[in-house]
């Protein structure tokens, strides 16, 4: 009996599932200490720089590529590259990046999505609002976590069962598929977390001084703080390389999550104007209401002086540490840090079940095995690659991963993505294929940034780190000796990871290859 192939129930949908994917916690912690850090407002023209040079493009290649590869029932990057380039029986192993990568992001991502949870917990039932200093909610934070005296193994209690009630909200979303799972979720999630955030800027943004010596510390200055233009720091080229590293965490492009999501669209569905609209939904998510919470809300209870070194302490610190010490100055602070986390948690889970779906559509469509069979396999081995990034947080595992998952592979498979599409699929038939049952066109200046521009600023930044970094990433300088070990194992078992889905890539070309010819 033929299995019949999931589709998205409404555009809506679809437009809502891409920009869940998108708007995640990168958003409201990443982005505003990065702007903060990288010259404030003229942060700005760089990342607009990036998102009309690689980010929108990115989209569009993306959303094309996946409705196209979605006719030869490809769900998943090794198959959809391979119909892009039908006489190369060797492109899909390069596609083995749009599983990989994502896969690698999920093995830490669902555990700090679980810290949000536990926090929306820990605020709603008063836990957080006993503790008054920023020492004290460090402290809660790391026995949390378990690292403040974990000898080998790190990880409490409370994140554990946590972590296993995120684990299985996961698995239990995509148990229902794309349409009767990941779209329902999103039609939910995504609308709440975009009213969370607007509530919590709104109020951040109406409150006062609550020093009387400090009349300055309110919210518009807070708001200049992080927009005022430094730009001095245009000068550098960190920060240019910052603002595209930005685009691409935040737009989820080079993952395979896109193509993805795109492979169950029908032909006559439109990708320019929903790409468009799935990205700006996720720009206003980041800049507008992302901008409008965190580094103003510091800005106000702790001043000028404090507000560099706390935007420099990290996203984790930004957001589990200061914004619960705001909370608990301001009225009816239990209600907003529930509001805050759990936004958080919205964004994760939506985020985070784009990225389990490459894996379990390339299971189901290349072994042509049922859907709950395929979030098994996916369930089981994820759960155990994902105890390494808790067990082992102190250890610098977590941070390795985020390195390779977050950074490395997201640059490779955008690479390879637009470079197949615009120059080996051809850029006339890309572009005739883009506009199929289009409502809009896309401008023609872009025909040449898909073809020159986005790919040579691709490279640019991938040659970039090669000339800089590689080696020092390969050898591990930088990592403290006692975590060498832990560190060196991982990679080993990701490695070893890496070359089981070159087999399985192998197994599944072998098996339609078989069915072809009988």
């Amino acid at each position: 009996m033929e299995k019949i192939r999931d589709r998205w129930g409404t555009r809506l949908g679809v437009i809502l599932a891409v920009a869940g994917s998108a708007v995640g916690l990168g958003n409201f912690l990443r982005f505003p200490v990065q702007a903060a850090k990288n010259g404030g407002g003229a942060f700005m023209i760089p990342y607009f720089i990036a998102l009309i040079l690689i980010g929108i493009p990115m989209v569009w290649v993306e959303w094309t590529a996946g409705r196209f590869g979605g006719r030869y029932e490809h769900s998943s990057a090794p198959g959809i590259f391979h119909s892009l380039w039908r006489k190369n029986r060797f492109i899909k192993y390069f596609g083995i990046a749009g599983i990989f990568g994502p896969f690698l992001i999920y093995m830490y991502y669902v555990y700090i999505e679980s810290w949000c949870l536990a926090y929306s917990f820990y605020s709603i039932t008063g836990k957080l609002s006993e503790i008054t200093s920023s020492e004290g909610f460090v402290h809660f934070l790391g026995n949390y976590q378990g690292v403040e005296s974990p000898g080998v193994f790190a990880g409490s209690t409370a994140a554990l069962v946590f972590f296993l009630i995120t684990f299985i909200v996961n698995i239990s979303v995509l148990r229902f598929g794309i349409k009767g799972g990941i779209e329902k979720l999103c039609n939910i999630a995504l609308p709440l977390l975009m009213f969370f955030g607007v509530v919590l800027a709104v109020r951040v943004i109406t409150l006062f001084a609550p020093d009387p010596l400090h009349p300055d510390w309110n919210s518009i200055n807070g708001l200049g703080f992080l927009w005022n233009p430094d730009f001095s720091a245009l000068k550098s080229a960190k920060v240019w390389l910052a603002a595209a590293g930005q685009i691409f965490f935040t737009l989820s492009v080079g993952m395979g999550v896109i193509l993805t999501y795109a492979s169950y669209l029908k032909k006559q569905d439109d990708v320019v104007l929903s790409g468009l609209t799935a990205a700006s939904t996720n720009e206003f998510a980041e800049v507008v209401i992302g901008g409008s919470i965190v580094i103003p809300a510091a800005f106000i209870f702790f001043g000028p002086e404090q507000i560099v070194g706390i935007a420099e302490s990290g996203a984790f610190n930004l957001g589990f540490v200061t914004m619960p010490q705001i909370f608990g100055k301001i009225p009816v602070g239990a209600l907003f840090g529930f509001l805050w986390f759990f936004m958080l948690f919205l964004a994760g889970i939506t985020s985070s079940i784009s990225l389990a779906q490459p894996s379990i559509a390339f299971l189901e469509d290349e072994f042509n095995i049922s859907r709950k069979k395929a979030v098994v396999i996916f369930a089981v081995t994820s759960f155990v690659l994902c105890l390494p990034a808790m067990l082992f947080l102190h250890r610098g595992v977590l941070d390795d991963l985020d390195f390779w998952g977050g950074s490395f592979f997201i640059v490779v498979g955008a690479t390879l993505e637009i470079i197949l599409l615009a120059w080996v699929f051809g850029i006339d038939k890309a572009w005739d294929e883009m506009h199929h049952g289009c409502q809009m066109r896309v401008p023609r200046i872009f025909r040449f940034i898909i073809k020159y521009i986005t790919p040579t600023f691709l490279l640019l930044i991938l040659g970039y780190w090669f000339y800089s970094d590689w080696w020092k990433v390969i050898t591990m300088q930088g990592v403290p000796e006692e975590n060498l070990p832990y560190v060196l194992v991982m990679r080993l078992v990701i490695l070893a990871f890496l070359v089981l889905l070159g087999i399985l890539v192998w197994l599944s070309w072998r098996k339609r290859k078989m069915e072809t010819y009988y």
